[in-house]
């Protein structure tokens, strides 16, 4: 890897940049060798991930030393891409969109700061881990549960600020972010919400504040460095209950989808529902070659013999149900009354209580299981996801459904999708597995998400969450006004960061530097 300058930035000041960043942090937390900056390469990346290698790395550990940071990089105009753990698995992990940024790594700043019992929430840097939060809570006998995402290497904070999800009551993961820390692009500080007031008691309480509420203004942007923030926490349910259902036809989606959304609307079911094709689930206990070694994408015969040897079916769901005793017991009387009849057997429930073995419980546990899919296709193994946001209608979904895996089958590419079901919408998950050694496949993987991109914006539906290489792509085809929205961040962007060096084209904001 030959060395590498940020854009608009010569020799001479980077240089003075990298000794201004050692005198603030010490000269062994700027990293700026062939190999350090080689550790920091996305991993699935299409290709060698050189289009979005950084210049150097910079790791503080304290709020003090991001401001230190921010100011040398506003004197010397160098970007950086600040990164919780760099752990975003599938969106370019900790790799910059804009080749040549510093990456601001802050995954040093890893304290877990507070846990409070009764109001049921924590207050946490951005290094902090789910694993590491996990234990925290279990070590400490803190009667608290968290949701967890399906890869959760990542940082709790980096993974709400990009509106992740997990898969219980709490997993809107943003929604759970109760005051925020923040390093403003000047090197300034801000709390927000309740956290305005020196010494406030209610920081973690209460989102709004006084005035205007800024914490959505800092998730999914480029308008400040977090360093702090609150989560809150689902207190210890009295009993839970979960469930796997499988059915086994293609067509059910349609009224599987509608039924299942209901019982969301209606908190019936509290969290979000991942509804999946077979590809997702065998592809994190097999690989292809178990199953099949032909050209082109994976006929349904095989799809059909993988089912019936792994107990799935063409769409498969966890169901879990939170409450008190009563509470989960009607609740699941009520989900045998819709599914029993149209599957034509009874449905068994694992039930737990409070004083059962946790691993019987539905909480969410830290795993990262779900990243096996990246063997799918062997070799060095990536994934891509595009996942845009359809309203909540069965028929909908299962005709778009169609129209998708018709176009994977087309191009030999296997079909990976599931719907993700909220309070009122549904994200259709189509992850692209591919084999970053084989350049036709990489190239195939490309073609697919740009074609997925367009044919959701035909219909209206949008990207919610973009790669680093498609940034301004999703970015685009947010088009009303002719891209008022995009012009308003760009607004916003050059108000507070003149010199655009907090990631720069992050999600498509301050692109034209």
């Amino acid at each position: 890897m030959a060395s590498l300058l940020p854009k608009g930035v010569g020799s001479t000041g980077f240089q003075k940049a990298l000794a201004g960043f050692r005198a603030a942090i010490g000269n062994q937390w700027v990293l700026d060798s062939e190999e350090d900056r080689a550790s920091y390469i996305d991993p699935y990346a299409m290709g060698d991930g050189m289009d979005h290698d950084c210049s150097a790395i910079v790791a503080p550990a304290s709020v003090e030393e991001v401001q230190a940071i921010v100011r040398v990089a506003n004197e010397t105009k160098v970007a950086l891409w600040p990164v919780g753990r760099g752990k975003n698995l599938g969106y370019g992990a900790a790799s910059p969109a804009e080749k040549g940024d510093v990456i601001l790594d802050l995954s040093r700043m890893n304290r877990v700061l507070e846990v409070n019992d009764k109001q049921a929430y924590c207050l946490l840097e951005p290094g902090v881990g789910y694993f590491d939060l996990f234990r925290h809570l279990k070590e400490n006998n803190h009667p608290l549960w968290m949701s967890v995402p399906g890869n959760s290497w990542g940082s709790v904070i980096g993974n709400a600020l990009d509106r992740g999800i997990g898969y219980t009551p709490y997993g809107d993961h943003c929604e759970q972010i109760c005051g925020m820390e923040v390093v403003l692009p000047d090197g300034s500080v801000v709390r927000t919400g309740m956290g305005a007031m020196q010494g406030s008691a209610g920081w973690q309480a209460y989102k709004y504040g006084y005035g205007p509420g800024w914490d959505q203004m800092f998730m999914q942007s480029n308008l400040g460095v977090v360093t702090k923030a609150g989560v809150w926490l689902q207190p210890e349910p009295e009993m839970t209950a979960k469930i796997e259902l499988a059915l086994p036809n293609f067509d059910d989606a349609a009224w599987a989808i509608d039924i299942l959304c209901d019982l969301r609307r209606r908190d019936v079911i509290q969290h979000n529902i991942v509804f999946g094709s077979p590809v997702r689930a065998a592809s994190t206990m097999s690989q292809r070659a178990d199953w099949y070694d032909g050209p082109g994408a994976l006929p349904d015969s095989v799809s059909e013999t993988m089912m019936k040897k792994l107990g799935l079916g063409w769409w498969n769901a966890k169901i879990s149900l939170f409450g008190h005793e009563g509470t989960v017991t009607a609740q699941v009387d009520l989900i045998r009354k819709l599914f029993e009849p149209k599957l034509g057997r009874p449905l068994e429930f694992e039930l737990w209580k409070k004083g059962d073995p946790e691993e019987k419980s539905a909480q969410g546990v830290p795993t990262t299981m779900g990243l096996q899919c990246v063997n799918w296709y062997g070799g060095r193994g990536g994934h891509l996801s595009f996942a845009p946001v359809l309203p909540q209608d069965g028929t909908l979904a299962f005709n778009y459904a169609k129209k998708i895996k018709a176009y994977y089958e087309e191009i030999g590419q296997d079909y990976y999708a599931s719907f993700t079901i909220g309070r009122r919408h549904i994200n259709n998950v189509s992850l692209i597995l591919y084999n970053r050694d084989e350049p036709e496949m990489v190239a195939r993987a490309d073609k697919l998400y740009r074609h997925l991109l367009a044919e959701a914006a035909s219909q209206g539906f949008a990207e919610y969450r973009g790669h680093i290489s498609y940034m301004d792509a999703v970015a685009e085809t947010y088009n009303f006004g002719g891209g008022a929205l995009r012009r308003l961040n760009d607004k916003v962007k050059a108000a507070l960061d003149p010199n655009n060096i907090i990631a720069p084209g992050r999600n498509g904001i301050g692109t034209r530097r």
